[in-house]
Parts: C-alpha cells; structure tokens; sequence
C-alpha cells in the first residue's frame, strides 16, 4: 500500500465519520471523505456531491475501479456495502466443445474479464458465453434484447448447466443468482439488482447505446462484462460507448472469414424489378408534391429539411399533406406488384426447401401472406403464436414464413437456407443479421440470398447502401 503525501494525510485526519462505500438507486455513494481526499485520490472528476445525502456519488459501474483505487491508495479503513453477488459452482455443466475461433474468443475475454466479441450470426457466440459463465463461477444476469431470446437464453443455461434460471420481464420477477432478462426491464429493475451479479452479460450489445438502454449497463457494479454482437457499429456511432459501458472489443470475426468454414457458402443474387405505367405515374406524381413543397418551403428557409417537416406535419396541413405523400411514395417503392411475381418464381425454384421471406413493412408482409397463403409473424404475434410458426417451418407443414424485422436477429431458427428480402431499411446491419439467418450449416448445403428491389427508385439506393459490407462481396 503506497505512502500517501501531507495533505491527504490531512485530509485524512479530518475525516469525522468512518468512509463508506455502498449502493443506492444504481449508483455508488461515498460517504466519509473530504472533498481535497476525492480530488486526490481520483485525477479524473468521477464523483459528484450530493448534499441531499451528504455523499459522493458516481455511475455503479464504476465499482471495480473505485475499489482498486481505495485498495491501493487509501491509508485508513474503509467498508465495501456493495456487493451482494456469490460464487456458483456449475458442476452439472453439459457443454459443447469449443471450436478453435470460439475458444480463441473466450480466451481474449478472459484475459481482462471484460469486453466484446463480435463474430457472426450463426458461429455460435451463446456457447462462448456458456463456457465464460462456467468458467467465472459466480452470479450472473444475461441481458437480451427480446422476449423470444430472453426464454432461449433460459432454455440454454437449463440445458447446459441443469439451472433453472431467474427470469425478470415479460410480467415475471424471479430473482435468483443466475438471471436472464430483457434490455427493458433490466433499466427499470436495475436500480434495485444492480449489486446483485458479478458478472452481466449483453447479448446483441449494439442495442445497448441507446439514450435508455445503456442504464442497464451504468446502474450495474458487475466488474466481469460481456458484450456478445455480430453487428456492433451503429449511424449514430453509440458503438463507441460500449468501450466504456462494457469494455474493449476483444475479439472479432468476419463472416468472410466463416464463409464456407464454420458457415455455409453462400450466393447473393440481387434482382430488379419495375413499377408498372400506373405505379410510375403515381410515384412521379407524390414525389413531385414532396419536392414541390421543400422548394417553396426553402424561398423563406435555405435551410429546411426532413426534421422540419416532420416537426411542421404536426399542425401544418401542407406539411402533413407531404408527409402523407411521402410515405405513399414509400409505399409503391416497397410493395410494388412485380415483386409478388418475382416471388412466386423463386418459390418454384426452391419448392421442397424452406424458405423466409423478409419485407419492409407489415403492409408488405401481409400482400405476401395473403398472395401465398403462408403464415405471417410480425412483432405483435404472441409466444405461442411464434412458436407454432416456427415448429411448422421446421416440421414442413409451412413451405415458407413472411416476417418484417422480428426475426431480424437472435432467435434461433429451424434450418433455412433460402432467404427472400423484398425491402427494408438502409442499414448495413440489418442486412447482415438477414443474412446470417440463411448462413448456418445445415443439411440443404448452399444457401442463397435474393434481394428484389425496385429500380429506378430510393429502394435501389437503399439496396446499395446495405451491402457496403464485404460479405455481400462474390467470392
């Protein structure tokens, strides 16, 4: 323990009640230290003063290194109130053995104990985390983005380590030392079970950033952190708040350097398709009043854009008119009736395999199930309405299944290789989650992934703007 200098022994021997360190509503309290102590033994500001309490205060996830730092540099006694974890021996642990890339990324985590691990969809990043779990032995929470991976997640520990995990969300409060919950209703219990794990885990840790979500990370003095992700960048670059919420980027794999190895190869094939005469004139004709509108809007305001509009759309009915236009132009874009036709060829083409087709909007989702007569899952179907989906995929009894966005990422899907996107957003990311829905190996070989999209509009540029990434590259 290092020799501290005159005046922190000053400001030591000033301290009147005994230093305290506790949890309280998601954050760390430091009671019994001078403010001269606090700005010496800590060079960055990381406490605030509470007067209301008489305390210092700071995000709980600061815990391990508040306490490396009042171990090492505090020369008095002082007492840790926070944790509340326990050591958890796994003795029934059932687990499959790593692969050489999957024992790579273990290892890379535990050097530190904390960090991301980025591999792709389908390369098995839950069995990393089962073997960390068993390896660290104590209590952990495993935080997931939905309802659906949040009961995978609990089936998964039950199987490989016989434990009948805690469940916290979707109207459930079962706390035990080993949990699984929801990004949801981890921020709103967080503030109470924050000293409860030593060990969290996020799964799909890109959804974490958010203004909201990342409470879920700050509230927590869990010191072992693992962030689990096979699309960790984000538009509004939050990806880089997972350094400091959970740790480094400890491990990355690239789908390109799966494909055909861990996952199955793969074609991309892109095809387009044409609005009809009538579909054309009404997209010129709603695209005009858009742009009609911004012009006249940009004679008074050089500096008008779509923020401002879909601020006005509120109370200015030109405003609302183009808005309406807009989405109405969207629309054509999305459901454009070659589409349907294009669909149903490659429903030939792939009679006997199972197929997902993934579209744009509900909207488009159900022109598909009706068109076809397939079922169709949204995010507003029920558990078991998703699940008796799912087992007629697997079963056969549903050649294909529509969906929007709510098998996007993380559920666990029967074996697929054909994958049908027929419109979506521009986002790189979802693209690569779409597609590693398809990349799994399995016993129909090859997979294929087709893009129907509508030329000569935004659609295309959409379409293009997705596969930036190397994984849309031919081999």
């Amino acid at each position: 323990m290092s020799t501290l200098d005159p005046l922190t022994m000053q400001s030591l021997a000033s301290v009147s009640a005994p230093t305290r360190l506790a949890f309280q509503e998601g954050t760390l309290t430091l009671s019994g230290v001078e403010k001269r102590l606090v700005e010496r033994l800590w060079d960055e500001p990381l406490w605030m003063f509470d007067t209301r309490s008489d305390c210092w205060r700071t995000d709980a996830m600061h815990y391990r290194e508040v306490v490396t730092c009042l171990q090492n540099r505090l020369a008095t006694a002082w007492s840790d109130d926070v944790a509340q974890w326990k050591p958890i021996h796994f003795s029934a642990a059932k687990l499959h053995t790593l692969r050489p890339d999957q024992n790579e990324a273990l290892e890379a985590w535990l050097e530190t104990r904390r960090g991301v691990v980025v591999m792709p969809t389908g390369t098995g990043k839950t069995e990393v985390a089962l073997h960390a779990i068993c390896r660290v032995n104590t209590s952990v929470l495993i935080v997931s983005p939905v309802r659906d991976l949040m009961y995978q997640w609990h089936d998964r520990i039950r199987n490989a380590t016989g434990i009948d995990a805690g469940i916290i969300g979707d109207g459930v409060h079962r706390v035990s030392a080993v949990s699984v919950t929801t990004y949801d209703s981890a921020t709103i219990h967080m503030p109470r079970l924050g000293n409860q794990f030593e060990f969290i885990i996020f799964d799909e840790c890109h959804h974490l950033p958010g203004p909201m979500r990342q409470d879920a990370a700050r509230m927590s003095t869990a010191p072992f952190r693992l962030g689990l992700t096979a699309t960790p960048e984000r538009r509004d670059g939050g990806h880089e708040l997972l350094n400091e919420i959970i740790g480094p980027r400890v491990y990355t794999q690239a789908i390109k350097a799966a494909r055909g190895k861990t996952l199955a190869n793969y074609d991309i094939v892109r095809m387009a398709v044409h609005l009809s005469h009538d579909e054309r004139t009404r997209y010129e004709s709603l695209g005009n009043t858009v742009r009609e509108f911004i012009a006249e809007r940009r004679k008074d305001d050089s500096s008008y854009d779509w923020p401002a509009l879909c601020s006005e759309s509120g109370h200015d009915p030109a405003a609302r008119a183009a808005m309406i236009a807009f989405h109405a132009k969207r629309s054509i874009e999305d459901r454009a009736e070659e589409k349907l036709r294009v669909i149903e060829d490659l429903f030939r083409l792939h009679a006997g395999e199972p197929v997902i087709v993934f579209c744009g909007s509900n909207a488009m989702a159900r022109d598909v199930s009706l068109r076809f007569l397939i079922p169709c899952l949204l995010s507003h179907c029920r558990k078991r309405e998703r699940q008796e989906m799912l087992a007629g995929l697997k079963e056969g009894r549903y050649p294909a299944l529509v969906v929007n966005r709510v098998l996007d990422e993380g559920v666990d899907l029967p074996e697929v290789n054909v994958a049908i996107v027929v419109g979506g957003g521009s986002s790189t990311r979802q693209s690569l989650q779409r597609l590693g829905r398809v990349v799994r190996k399995n016993r129909f070989g090859r997979a294929c992934f087709y893009e129907i999209v509508t030329a000569g509009t935004r659609d295309e540029l959409r379409s293009r703007a997705r596969r930036r990434d190397d994984a849309f590259r031919k081999t």
